[in-house]
């Protein structure tokens, strides 16, 4: 992957970076989006080392922590870096440093005790099992594109797909008689997810009557397109979401990536295992995964205390 040239960084600098994006591109299989994330936070670093005169080699946990206060307190013309995104930026520098220590570069790591501010965990949005209900079946009649989107819909929540996973499905990729789905998540990793029977006979209809309508003659690998017979994109996708959340009144309250939040929470409220979840989802890290055991935790104590004839907040009259 090349580096645009970048004056901040030296030879030396710029010659490990390219090393480092090179092992994450064809070792990891990182995403595009990812790589240029990373060279971006790296570019950061060696210009604040050239400032404070440091070579990349010598840095030591005073200079890796220094970049990270400077990005957070900000300056005139750059606003602070959020704690989220400085989490990332610090996870960046690990790494590096890691990579740079396995090509015996270094002796120690200087990033061992490197943190960045603690973001503050947002419980992603969910919906109930009343608005999953409402919004799988927003889409009326038996046209082509409502017959498509009761399937994508379908599919979207029983597998936990993220939208790019979604629209870049292909006909090959579902088995409606074994009732699986393989999914290409993040770094192009594939997964295997079973599809519940509401989704597998959704998508039946759809391909048996809806697809070769909207496609036609066309070789079009791809499972769900559009009304052209081409595949789906994002923002096709998101439009067909935010269309039917109108229409089951929950405008401003979703977008597709709560349909992978509500799967996630539902499986979990009904009995499902942590490390099975953390597999549907494709998630590499289980702590990922952990932010729905907080959610269904925190759904489960609302209803504890609306429910239970004991436990109301008032005290006890003696």
């Amino acid at each position: 992957m090349a580096l645009a040239p970048a004056p901040p960084a030296d030879r030396q600098f710029e010659h490990h970076v390219l090393d480092f994006l090179a092992y994450l591109e064809f070792e990891r299989g990182l995403s595009r989006n990812t790589l240029e994330a990373y060279r971006s936070d790296l570019l950061q670093l060696g210009a604040y080392l050239q400032r404070v005169g440091v070579g990349v080699l010598e840095a030591q946990h005073q200079q890796l922590s220094g970049v990270l206060q400077d990005l957070a307190a900000g300056s005139p013309g750059r606003p602070p870096v959020a704690a989220a995104t400085l989490q990332r930026k610090a996870a960046c520098l690990r790494s590096f440093y890691r990579h740079l220590r396995r090509e015996n570069l270094l002796d120690g790591d200087p990033t061992a005790d490197l943190r960045a501010p603690k973001k503050s965990q947002k419980l992603p949005q969910v919906l109930s099992r009343d608005e999953i209900a409402a919004l799988l079946a927003a889409p009326v009649g038996d046209e082509p594109g409502a017959v498509r989107d009761r399937a994508l819909l379908e599919l979207m929540y029983a597998c936990g797909l993220r939208a790019s996973e979604a629209v870049a499905l292909e006909v090959r990729d579902v088995d409606l008689d074994a009732g699986v789905l393989r999914a290409r998540g993040k770094g192009n990793k594939e997964r295997l997810v079973p599809i519940g029977r509401e989704a597998v006979q959704a998508a039946r209809v759809y391909l048996a009557r809806s697809r070769p309508v909207l496609v036609g003659l066309a070789d079009e690998p791809h499972l769900f397109v559009n009304q052209r017979g081409q595949g789906l994109t994002r923002q096709g996708l998101y439009k067909i979401v935010q269309r039917h959340a109108r229409s089951a009144g929950l405008q401003g309250r979703m977008s597709p990536h709560t349909l992978r939040h509500t799967f996630a929470t539902h499986l979990l409220a009904g009995g499902c295992d942590l490390r099975a979840l953390q597999e549907m989802l494709g998630h590499a890290d289980i702590a990922t995964t952990q932010i729905y055991t907080h959610l269904s935790a925190e759904r489960l104590r609302d209803v504890y205390f609306r429910a239970h004839p004991r436990a109301s907040t008032a005290s006890p009259v003696a």
